[in-house]
C-alpha cells in the first residue's frame, strides 16, 4: 500500500492537527480527486509559505494548528489566546500536558508569514464584497455549465472550458465561502462571549440562535422544510430537486452522487417523512417563545444595553444567513466539478477510475498525456484500506499511522499525541461543547450514516461522529443530539438551536463510550452527557 506523504501529512514534521473545521464537510475517506480539489481551492489560503494549511491524514483533511500557533508567537500571544481565537475551529479543551508544537522560522520566513497572513485577510474581505454577486449568479451559471459539459465532445475543448470558465468561478466561490465564514464566526463568537457575561451561557446560546423566520429559513433547514412542502403537494419533485438537489450527504466527496442524481433518494425521504411526520413551523414557533423569554430576561437585567444588543443580534442573523447561503451555493460548485470529472471520464473511457486521479492529472489526461493512469491501482488499495478504519481522533500531534492506531485496542478516538500516552477516559461523564441549551434524559441511538434514519425513532437521542446538512432530516425526531466532531457554530449546533433541540457537540469520543440503548442525560447548556 502507498504510505508516503500523499496520504499522511504527519510524516512532514511534529505539528498539531485538528479536523474540527473540516469534520462536518468531509465525513468519510476522500478519493484522490476530492483531496486534490481541496488542495486546488485552498492553495492560496496559505499563512506560512512552504507550509500547507491543510494536510491529508489517512484520507481525511486536517488543519495544521501549529501554523497559527507560530503566527501567534510572532505576535507575542500565547496558547490560551490562540485557543480563544480559534474557538470556532478547535473548540475542545486540550489536555494540560498537550502543547502545540511551534515551527522554527528564519527572520525572512517570519516576514513572509506575516505578509501571507495579511494577504489571506485581504482575499477574504474581497470574498465578502463579491458574495452578493456570487449568490446571484451561481444557480444560472451552474445550469449553463451543466448543458455545456454535456455538449462538449472533445477533450481539448473540455480542458479549455475548465481553464477559462470553471476554475475561475470555483476560486471566486471558495473565497466567498471563506470570507463569509470568518465574517460570521468571528462576529458570533464575540457576541456570544459578551452575552454570556450579561445573561449567562444558556441564554447567550439561545440569543445567538433564532436565525430563521417564516419568510427566510436558514439554508440548512431548506431540505426538511421543502420536503414537507413536497409532501403536502405545494411544490413538485422537479422544483424540490432544482432548489435542494445539490445538497446531500458527503457533499465534498466527488465520487458520491448528490440527491439530484439519485433516482430513489427523494422517494425514500418522502416515505420516511410519512412514517415520522415533521412540524418545522411548530418547532420554530416554540423556539421563538424560548428566545423571547431570554430576550425579556436580558431587557430586565440590562435595559440600557437593549438597543445595542438588538442591533448586534440582527447583524449576527444577517451574517449567519449569508454564511449558510454561501456554503449552499458552493456545494453547487462542487457538484459541477463532479460533473466535469464524469464528462472527462466519458471522453477518456476511464469510468469511475477518474476519481482516483488528481485534478492536475485529469487536466494532463485531457491534454493528451495518458501516463497518469498508472497510479490508479495503488491509490485504490490505499483508499479502501483507510476507508475500512474507524473515525480518527479529532486532534492529532506528531507522527500518526492510521493503521497502527486502529489496531491498538487501547486507542483513544478523541486525541492522539505521539509524545505522550493519554489514558482512556473511564468515567460515565462525556464532556463536549455547549451546542444548544436544554436538558433531556432518554435512550441513545448511534447512527453511522443518515441513510440509517429508518432505525432512528421519535424521542431517541441521536449520537453520531458528525452531522452534515442531510442529517437535518433526522433532527426533528431527536430528543437531543450528541456528536464527536463539532463546535458551537457548526451544523449540529446551529440547527439544534434553531429547532430547540438540546445538543452537545465536539465530544471527541462519544460514539466509542455511548452505545445504542444506553440511557443518557444530555445537558446542552453545560456541554455534558452522563451515561446513567
Amino acid at each position: 500500500m502507498n504510505t508516503n506523504n500523499e496520504w499522511n501529512a504527519t510524516l512532514n514534521g511534529d505539528y498539531l492537527w485538528s479536523n474540527v473545521n473540516f469534520g462536518e464537510a468531509v465525513t468519510e475517506t476522500m478519493t484522490p480527486l476530492t483531496w486534490s480539489v481541496i488542495q486546488f481551492t485552498l492553495d492560496d489560503w496559505r499563512f506560512l509559505p512552504g507550509y500547507a494549511t491543510v494536510g491529508n491524514i489517512g484520507g481525511m483533511p486536517y488543519l495544521n494548528i501549529s501554523i497559527f500557533a507560530t503566527l501567534f508567537q510572532i505576535l507575542r500571544r500565547g496558547q490560551a489566546e490562540l485557543l480563544q481565537y480559534m474557538e470556532g475551529t478547535l473548540y475542545m479543551q486540550l489536555p494540560d500536558e498537550m502543547q502545540i508544537p511551534l515551527i522554527n522560522l528564519s527572520p525572512r520566513e517570519t516576514l513572509a508569514g506575516m505578509y501571507s497572513a495579511s494577504q489571506v485577510q485581504i482575499k477574504q474581505r474581497r470574498g465578502i464584497r463579491q458574495l452578493p454577486t456570487y449568490l446571484g449568479e451561481t444557480s444560472a451559471w451552474f445550469a449553463d455549465m451543466q448543458k455545456r459539459l454535456k455538449l462538449e465532445s472533445n477533450p481539448s475543448g473540455l480542458l479549455s472550458l475548465w481553464e477559462r470558465e470553471i476554475a475561475p468561478h470555483i476560486k471566486k466561490g471558495v473565497w466567498c465561502v471563506l470570507g463569509s465564514a470568518t465574517h460570521s464566526t468571528d462576529y458570533a463568537l464575540k457576541l456570544r462571549r459578551d452575552l454570556t457575561e450579561l445573561v449567562g451561557a444558556e441564554d447567550a446560546n439561545i440569543l445567538i440562535a433564532n436565525l430563521s423566520d417564516p419568510e427566510e429559513l436558514l439554508a440548512s433547514l431548506g431540505l426538511i422544510a421543502g420536503l414537507s412542502k413536497l409532501a403536502r403537494g405545494e411544490i413538485t419533485q422537479e422544483a424540490y430537486l432544482a432548489q435542494y438537489g445539490h445538497r446531500g450527504s458527503h457533499e465534498f466527496e466527488l465520487s458520491v452522487p448528490p440527491p439530484a442524481e439519485d433516482t430513489v433518494w427523494l422517494d425514500k425521504q418522502l416515505a420516511d417523512l410519512h412514517q415520522h411526520p415533521v412540524d418545522i413551523d411548530g418547532m420554530l414557533a416554540k423556539q421563538d417563545v424560548i428566545y423571547q423569554d431570554a430576550w425579556e430576561r436580558l431587557q430586565t437585567k440590562h435595559p440600557r444595553k437593549v438597543e445595542t444588543i438588538h442591533k448586534r443580534i440582527q447583524e449576527n442573523t444577517r451574517r449567519a444567513r449569508l454564511r449558510e447561503l454561501a456554503r449552499s451555493e458552493y456545494t453547487r460548485d462542487r457538484w459541477l466539478i463532479r460533473l466535469f470529472a464524469l464528462r472527462a471520464a466519458e471522453l477518456t473511457a476511464l469510468g469511475e477510475d477518474i476519481f482516483f486521479l488528481t485534478l492536475n492529472e485529469i487536466l494532463t489526461l485531457l491534454g493528451g498525456n495518458r501516463s497518469p493512469k498508472g497510479s490508479i491501482l495503488v491509490r485504490k488499495e490505499a483508499y479502501h484500506s483507510y476507508k475500512a478504519l474507524p473515525s480518527y481522533p479529532s486532534v492529532i500531534r506528531g507522527h500518526f499511522d492510521p493503521l497502527e492506531w486502529a489496531s491498538d485496542p487501547q486507542r483513544r478516538s478523541d486525541i492522539y499525541d505521539a509524545s505522550i500516552v493519554h489514558p482512556i477516559e473511564r468515567s460515565n461523564l462525556v464532556s463536549g461543547s455547549p451546542g444548544s441549551a436544554g436538558r433531556v434524559t432518554g435512550m441513545a441511538r448511534l447512527v453511522d450514516h443518515p441513510d440509517q434514519g429508518q432505525l432512528f425513532q421519535q424521542g431517541e437521542i441521536l449520537v453520531a461522529v458528525q452531522t452534515d446538512v442531510v442529517w437535518t432530516l433526522l433532527f426533528p425526531r431527536a430528543a437531543a443530539v450528541v456528536t464527536d466532531v463539532g463546535a458551537p457554530l457548526s451544523h449540529a449546533a446551529i440547527v439544534a438551536r434553531e429547532l430547540g433541540i438540546p445538543a452537545v457537540v465536539g465530544c471527541g469520543d462519544a460514539t466509542t463510550r455511548i452505545k445504542t440503548g444506553d440511557r443518557i442525560r444530555v445537558d446542552g447548556a453545560q456541554g455534558t452527557v452522563e451515561i446513567l
